[in-house]
């Protein structure tokens, strides 16, 4: 009966596929071992990986003795992996929990990946989805929360920047056949069978929230309704149903605030008009993606009023209100500095630019050139050591053709340059910190060549 509930849940959500290859996280625990046996009797290909946390002492070792005792009996390789998870925990000050967690999915993904594996099955089953909607019930959440445990997830291994699309080959695909059976089930069908397991002490002990909920609370749910956690279950379905429909909704409005890509090269700034912001939630689900917390978006989507120039900042990117528009950017990585410069060569500027400077005799055949990242001044107006740095409050400049000082940050908003652009833009200037060249943008006229001028120096961004 077993079996053939697991198999028609494997059809409805087209989980597996016959000719599939597929690991099997086997704890030793009933849930587990339900799980490799049923997908064998299935006719999957089926191989187990057992972990060994060394959290337990000597029934850590139990458990790994029967997995192998029990692999052996059933004719499927087994393979095993011991961590140090007390001390990755210390070192990476993470808890336990999660240090344990971080570890078995990234050897999973390994693990795959060396095998060829289409995924791996875990064993969650109806009684853990339950646990996991009541616990984010009482912590708070959204629609995601109180879907509970979905039956395939997707890890993503391939990068944390948040604008890599990965391919198959650089995700875990995790599922969970068993969703569709309770505990009892699962118990139920191991004693029919007369297949042995082994129990975690740990589980037996009301002393973390989701022992509570399995041990206190979900029993006397049941006692209120024999079939509380089905019906729970249930609700998570629909509840599941209409997030993604809500999803697809959000997805629409989210291409109609900031168009298709969502992720811009790490260079690039995504725009986001204020005026178009009707919905909390879209805005969450866009800057969410750039590290920016609950708290933060509340904020933001409260201040949507607020003057030119707030300014937000996540662990991974700055976001600026500038003229109507929410304006966001990936952090620098390495921060500017600023580079003195004695002569001419050619310097690094920054992680990715290069200024290179060259003096010459002017020739009859010298042309001005015109290329933006190229400007041409005459040297008997240049004192060295030249700077390049970033823009700074009160620059001024005399923008080439023209008679008068002008404030660069006018000049830059004439140009229709946005807090950001403005914010990354550089200068050359000399030994009098005069600007002789907003670079990329205008020369200053002071230094431009004249009928006079004898020597060239040319400064060439690249």
């Amino acid at each position: 009966m077993l079996n053939k509930k697991v198999a028609s849940f494997i059809r409805q959500h087209r989980l597996l596929r016959p000719e599939g290859h597929y690991l099997v996280a086997l704890s030793g625990g009933a849930d587990s071992v339900c799980l490799l046996l049923v997908l064998k009797q299935l006719g999957y290909s089926v191989e187990a990986i057992h972990c060994n946390f060394h959290l337990r002492g000597e029934e850590s070792d139990r458990d790994e003795l029967f997995c192998r005792n029990l692999c052996d009996e059933q004719q499927v390789p087994l393979h095993l992996v011991h961590f140090e998870t007390r001390e990755y925990a210390q070192l990476h000050k993470v808890s336990i929990e999660m240090a344990a967690r971080q570890l078995r999915y990234r050897h999973f993904f390994q693990l795959c990946q060396d095998l060829q594996m289409d995924g791996i099955c875990v064993a969650h089953h109806q009684d853990d989805v339950a646990e996991t909607v009541l616990m984010n019930l009482i912590r708070g959440t959204g629609l995601k929360g109180l879907s509970g445990i979905r039956p395939r997830q997707d890890f993503n291994f391939v990068s944390n920047n948040v604008s890599v699309s990965p391919s198959d080959s650089q995700v875990l695909h995790v599922f969970r056949p068993l969703l569709c059976v309770s505990r009892d089930e699962i118990e139920d069908f191991l004693n029919g069978i007369g297949q042995k397991y082994v129990t975690d002490s740990t589980n037996l002990v009301d002393d973390v929230m989701r022992n509570k909920m399995r041990l206190r609370v979900l029993p006397m749910l049941r006692e209120m309704n024999p079939k509380a956690s089905e019906n729970i279950v249930e609700t998570a379905e629909n509840v599941a149903f209409a997030d993604e429909y809500l999803e697809r909704k959000v997805e629409d409005d989210i291409r109609g605030l900031v168009g298709e890509n969502v992720f811009p090269e790490a260079s690039a700034t995504l725009s986001i008009p204020i005026g178009k912001i009707e919905n909390e939630y879209v805005l969450y689900r866009i800057l969410s993606r750039f590290g920016f917390v609950s708290p933060q978006i509340k904020q933001i989507f409260a201040r949507l009023d607020a003057p030119t120039g707030t300014v937000f900042c996540s662990e991974t990117h700055t976001l600026v209100f500038d003229r109507g528009c929410l304006l966001i950017e990936e952090l620098e990585k390495i921060p500017f500095r600023e580079m003195k410069i004695p002569e001419e060569g050619i310097y690094r500027i920054g992680e990715h630019a290069r200024l290179k400077i060259e003096r010459f005799h002017r020739e009859d055949s010298f042309q001005i050139p015109r290329e933006k990242h190229v400007v041409a001044l005459d040297e008997a107006e240049v004192s060295f050591p030249l700077t390049v740095r970033r823009l700074r409050d009160g620059d001024r400049f005399r923008p080439f053709g023209m008679k008068g000082s002008k404030l660069v940050s006018d000049y830059l908003t004439d140009q229709k340059r946005s807090l950001l652009e403005k914010r990354r833009q550089l200068v050359v200037t000399d030994s009098r910190d005069r600007i002789l060249w907003l670079v990329g943008e205008r020369l200053d006229d002071r230094f431009r060549i004249k009928d006079s001028t004898e020597q060239v120096l040319v400064l060439i961004s690249e």
